[in-house]
């Protein structure tokens, strides 16, 4: 679960290392976002050579969470880190080309398609 002002590392090749949440859709009847779901972060730490820059307020897609996730078979779900992809907020497309890390597959099944397909695995 992620709230305001969690951090979250980036997971993608946008250039953005580092990212903190300003703002959940919805956030007066829900405090907390899960995986698959956009949030509002502004980029706090970036690589030079990047296509993000420093203090820009971009969309992005939760795609690890270390809190325990059930799932409807009965299995759970964690991750080592807090990590997003920045997307384009028009299209919901990834600015970046490349996915790091495992990507769970709510993330799929809520319609970011391109991004499952970018990623290598698939949890």
């Amino acid at each position: 679960m992620v709230q305001l002002r969690s951090i979250l590392k980036s997971a993608d090749n946008s250039g953005a290392k580092r990212l903190v949440v300003i703002n959940i859709p919805g956030y007066s009847r829900k405090y907390t976002a899960s995986l698959g779901e956009i949030v509002t972060c502004v980029v706090d730490q970036v690589n030079p050579e990047g296509v993000v820059k420093n203090s820009e307020v971009v969309k992005a897609v939760i795609v690890r969470v270390k809190k325990k996730i059930g799932r409807r078979d009965g299995t759970c779900l964690r991750f080592d880190d807090n990590a997003a992809v920045i997307i384009n907020p028009k299209d919901k497309s990834p600015r970046g080309t490349r996915i790091f890390g495992p990507v769970a597959r709510e993330v799929k099944e809520k319609g970011f398609t391109k991004i499952a397909s970018l990623a290598k695995e698939l949890v």
